[in-house]
């Protein structure tokens, strides 16, 4: 087994292309969550390259769980006030911040679509920005996070950006105009495929000019590539157990390869809705010797999982309710450990895996397909290793997250804006779209 260290270009330290570090407020709905690694990964870099990050969380953290570079971020976690806030304390909140900051009452009718949460937070947000001098604010997900965002900075006077990544954008319960209006009053938008930018772009032709692709990025030298020649026959599938991961029809397909006497193992990694249904299909389809639930696993030994492995399937499929992966990080990450991929069509997927050339791709909802494919790898070595190494080749060159962060902190200091103390900006209804 060829195992290949990265060396990376130095993309991690401040260059001279980049400006002077903002301090910025990055807004999400929870923090830690298990399945976000890619903001812990994004904000480790900005740390890495001398930056300071303030951490929103708008809920609690509900997981039991937690993945091991969590412990490495320096930034400070605020849990704004989220339960028990009723008419009485908004209003108090509302009287007592307008006392020093009177442009709230102009800024208020421009969240007539909010929430009482959502007001009575972006104020605690507005807040914290005063007076830790937060400069400019990053959401994760064009939701709630981006919500408050949004109105903290209409109240404060800074910039807003904000990443869209896929069930924020795609799933039946988006409200369009909502969406529309947040994107188009963001300095930026930041997406993470170009499928992505172009599907946005068509549905929002204003917004269309700010929308940026940087893709979700790792730290390559955490990630030792193996050769795949001599591995045991097993595919490997990560993610959440939830309809658009497209478990199902990974054990469809497994049972047609067991039909063929294939000698292979199949582990499934993660937690969620389905696990039960999925455990069911594993059941009636008797392939309980062949198929394991192995639950959420720390990123490590989740990391140890995709590199024994000589397949790792991510057989995306777009719910039912119109939800659909944007790029899955474990895609990225099979294809940096050296393990050949299957997905599917879905969404931005093929940017990343190309068909023969950095993986296999089939059509989503066709076991049969998937199957054949997993077939090809499990027993062709030859083709698992030039896929392989192309698929490291197109890691490092694309998925680089000291380079891709780079390019996210040129745009926080080309939409930074500091407010003066005399005259907050106090956007109209047409500025915000």
């Amino acid at each position: 087994m060829t195992m290949t260290n990265y060396i990376p270009n130095n993309g991690h330290s401040r260059t001279s292309s980049e400006t002077r570090p903002v301090r910025v407020g990055y807004v999400v709905k929870r923090y830690p969550r298990f399945s976000e690694t890619f903001i812990v990964n994004e904000i480790l870099s900005h740390e890495a390259a001398g930056w300071e990050i303030d951490i929103f969380s708008l809920r609690p953290c509900l997981d039991t769980h937690f993945q091991h570079a969590i412990a490495d971020v320096r930034a400070t976690v605020t849990q704004l006030r989220h339960g028990g806030i009723r008419v009485e304390a908004l209003w108090k909140e509302l009287e007592s911040y307008g006392k020093d900051n009177p442009q709230l009452w102009s800024v208020l009718p421009q969240a007539t679509d909010y929430s009482a949460v959502e007001v009575f937070q972006a104020i605690l947000l507005a807040r914290e920005i005063q007076s830790r001098g937060i400069e400019h604010l990053h959401a994760h997900f064009a939701t709630t996070a981006t919500a408050v965002a949004r109105l903290a900075s209409l109240l404060t006077g800074i910039s807003y950006t904000l990443t869209a990544h896929a069930k924020d954008i795609f799933h039946e319960s988006v409200d369009e105009s909502l969406l529309d209006r947040r994107l188009t009053s963001a300095a930026k938008v930041i997406t993470v495929s170009d499928f992505n930018v172009r599907d946005l772009s068509g549905r929002f032709p204003h917004a269309a000019k700010n929308i940026r692709r940087i893709y979700n990025g790792l730290d390559l030298s955490s990630y030792c590539y193996c050769d795949p020649r001599k591995r045991a026959p097993k595919i490997v599938a990560v993610g959440r157990l939830v309809e658009k991961k497209g478990f199902g029809d990974l054990i469809e397909a497994c049972a047609i390869l067991a039909e063929s006497d294939l000698d292979f193992q199949c582990e499934i990694i993660g937690g969620g809705d389905y696990e039960k249904k999925l455990q069911t299909k594993i059941e009636e389809l008797g392939l309980q010797e062949r198929v394991a639930l192995l639950g959420p696993l720390p990123q490590r030994e989740a990391h140890r999982a995709i590199q024994d492995a000589t397949v790792c399937a991510a057989p995306c499929v777009t719910a039912s309710t119109g939800d659909r992966d944007g790029l899955p990080t474990v895609l990225i990450e099979a294809m940096a450990l050296g393990t050949p991929c299957v997905s599917t069509d879905v969404t931005g997927i093929a940017e990343i895996v190309r068909h023969r050339e950095t993986g296999l791709v089939v059509s989503e909802q066709q076991p049969v397909q998937l199957a054949e494919a997993m077939r090809a790898l499990l027993q062709d070595a030859d083709l698992r290793i030039t896929l392989s190494r192309a698929a490291r080749r197109l890691v490092e060159q694309q998925f680089d997250i000291h380079t891709n962060t780079m390019e996210q902190r040129k745009l926080f200091s080309q939409s930074c804006r500091v407010p003066s103390s005399e005259n907050i900006p106090q956007p109209t209804l047409a500025e915000v779209g």
